[in-house]
């Protein structure tokens, strides 16, 4: 009989074993395990567990329009959750705030439905693991064409190494998480502080008039084209534009159209906050949007200054490659502040009084197949593939976004109308606003918009229903 310490190595290694075994299976468990779903007050969230890692405390993740962004909230051990939202109605949201004490049930509810879910999702996570482990520890013991008894001690042992590791890790390490769900009263505990108060409408005269507003940047404001007949001196600080989409809209609606946009706005300083362009302070637009109080459309060209695109573009061009890991690393940051930022915006949008039809435009892709005109500029077809990238991707945050509250996103394509085309939609590198929609470019947006509005079959006026070019429309679109 060997000495009992000759038998140490042994038992290390099948104890080494039955813990990568056990690690493994809750790995997998947890990449496959089903989130839970709750929906507190008109919002549906799911709720599971992020990736575990080595730390035994950090951020959950919350998947907000497909962007994964680390929760406010920190919690024990190396399990912690990661919740996504999914839908809002915020009809549901209204109807139950406005109840007797409708706020504070609103908020002790999300956070019983986050903490039962969590707890329903940690037993199916461990019924799972459980699962892989059986698995893992039969197709051993197949292999090693072991006897029905050694296969079930195998069993037996990966069974119960799953178990430990799974109290270990997530029923003790991190038994202080239900009680850290329990403090989540609004998506905006796990987003962080920075969400404003509501708008308030500013002191402008109230416009009753109106039918549609418009809110953005400089795609909207029409930036570079021709300038606005009589233009305010907001107007011209803004760069707004007699052949700006709005006016397509209302042309064709027969529209009294607001067209607030402002270039260089975000939603921070812009849509939500003040804008200071020059001299010149440009007040909230959605503040002043609030007085446009029978206005049914809105419609939202947003986005591309909260990402710093037109800076991304340049560095693009300067750099040899634009895939690198610091700009990637300086987008994905940049991406998921927009999406929390993005995420206030159409919160304030769905509380808009009279319930308007939302459109939120997605942006176009200036580079076509073709790049002859821009040789001299250091633009290559691999620079354009990234920058497309991550077009996409701030496209699929604009659409995800929208439809979690029920709005309309819009694509725009402007396909065979491309820089290098005949007929480009956007003005050269040497125009006054490289990059951005031409006039004609402008009219596509408002055709794309237009069949957006059909097709939601909402009320577009007693116009024509066409957006029709001024003579000046296609001054940009000549060959």
């Amino acid at each position: 009989m060997r000495p009992w310490f000759r038998r140490i190595p042994t038992v290390l290694g099948y104890a080494a074993a039955v813990l990568a075994v056990a690690a493994l299976s809750v790995w997998l468990s947890v990449r496959v395990t089903p989130l839970q779903t709750v929906t507190p007050v008109g919002q549906t969230v799911q709720v599971g567990a992020a990736t575990p890692d080595l730390s035994m405390s950090g951020p959950g993740e919350l998947e907000l329009f497909g962007q994964v962004i680390p929760t406010q909230p920190r919690f024990e051990g190396p399990i912690r959750p990661r919740l996504k939202l999914t839908h809002i109605s915020f009809n549901a949201q209204a109807t139950a705030l406005t109840k007797p004490g409708g706020a504070e049930a609103a908020a002790t509810d999300l956070s019983r439905q986050l903490t039962a879910a969590w707890t329903r999702y940690l037993l199916w996570e461990t019924l799972v693991a459980t699962g892989f482990a059986a698995l893992i520890a039969i197709a051993v013991a197949g292999i090693r064409r072991s006897s029905r008894t050694t296969m079930l001690k195998m069993l037996g042992v990966a069974v119960a190494g799953v178990c430990a590791l799974n109290a270990l890790g997530v029923y003790l390490l991190a038994s202080a998480t239900p009680a850290a769900l329990r403090q989540v009263r609004g998506i905006e505990d796990l987003v962080g502080p920075s969400t404003p108060t509501p708008v308030q409408a500013v002191g402008a005269p109230a416009r009753p008039g109106v039918q549609a507003v418009v809110l953005g940047d400089s795609t909207a404001a029409g930036i570079g084209n021709a300038p606005l007949d009589d233009p305010t001196p907001t107007d011209k600080a803004c760069g707004r534009s007699k052949d700006a989409y709005a006016v397509y809209l209302a042309a064709a609606n027969n529209w009294n159209t607001l067209n607030l946009a402002c270039s260089g706005a975000t939603v921070r300083d812009g849509l939500l906050g003040p804008q200071q362009r020059g001299t010149t302070e440009v007040p909230p637009q959605l503040a002043v949007a609030l007085k446009a109080t029978k206005a049914s459309v809105i419609i939202v060209s947003i986005g591309a200054n909260d990402i710093h695109w037109s800076t991304m573009t340049a560095l693009c061009a300067a750099a040899k490659t634009c895939d690198d890991k610091a700009s990637t690393a300086y987008f994905q940051q940049q991406i998921n502040a927009f999406s929390a930022d993005y995420y206030d915006l159409l919160d304030n949008l769905a509380a808009l009084p009279q319930h308007p039809r939302v459109l939120i435009n997605e942006y176009y892709n200036p580079f076509g197949e073709r790049l002859d005109c821009l040789k001299n500029q250091n633009i290559t077809t691999a620079k354009t593939k990234t920058l497309k990238y991550r077009l996409d991707e701030l496209n699929s945050v604009l659409r995800q976004g929208a439809q979690t509250f029920g709005f309309t996103a819009v694509p725009q394509h402007f396909d065979g109308h491309r820089l290098c085309s005949k007929q480009p939609f956007v003005q050269g590198l040497d125009a006054n606003a490289p990059l951005h929609p031409n006039a004609a470019g402008e009219l596509a947006i408002a055709l794309a918009d237009q069949q957006a509005l059909s097709r939601t079959g909402t009320s577009t006026g007693t116009g024509t229903g066409t957006p029709t070019p001024s003579a000046g429309a296609w001054a940009g679109n000549k060959p």
